[in-house]
């Protein structure tokens, strides 16, 4: 299970900063995620997400279930190493999904125990930090990334549970 919260950030200097007193830096990377919706249902309806990533770790497809959560983006995560973006994507529509839209972002990531840290950068929307951990113990999570959170100084409630690509459609859809 994926537990997750994101939030707007400002100055993402400072929150490094304070990232980097506590967590080891991992790498800094480019990640263009394409989405696809299904053929018979709509995954914005129904809360899911199918993926595609390309990172320099390689190709991922990634499956998302609804979010279980009304505080954060909680939900099972399907990872699966493919060995070619294109010829995935092509499967994909075969099959009949579309594209329904892209993500591209600069991503630094922190690793402090459990707790993944990333601090983003979107062209579309701006910059933000995520903190996620992987566990079946859901409230033990939330506890964790909350109290990881409050210690940079961002507030529990102003944790945003729509993802990136939501979030660039509501963009999208208000010009």
């Amino acid at each position: 299970m994926e537990v997750e919260v994101k939030f707007r950030i400002t100055d993402a200097e400072a929150v490094e900063r304070k990232i980097s007193a506590f967590a080891e830096f991992v790498v800094e990377k480019i990640e263009e995620d394409i989405y696809f919706n299904h053929p018979c249902r709509d995954f914005a309806e129904t809360d899911e997400a199918l993926r595609i990533r390309r990172d320099s770790d390689g190709f991922t497809l990634t499956y998302k279930g609804s979010k279980i959560d009304p505080e954060t983006k909680t939900r099972d995560e399907i990872k699966l190493r493919v060995e070619d973006f294109e010829k995935m994507k092509e499967i994909l529509t075969r099959l009949g999904f579309r594209v329904a839209g892209k993500v591209v972002k600069r991503r630094r990531i922190y690793r402090s125990d459990e707790v993944i840290i990333c601090v983003d950068w979107l062209d579309e929307l701006g910059t933000f930090v995520e903190l996620e951990v992987e566990s079946e113990d859901i409230e033990w999570a939330k506890k964790k990334i909350f109290e990881y959170a409050e210690s940079l100084g961002l507030e529990r409630g102003e944790s945003i549970r729509k993802s990136y690509l939501e979030m660039i459609l509501d963009v999208a859809d208000s010009n």
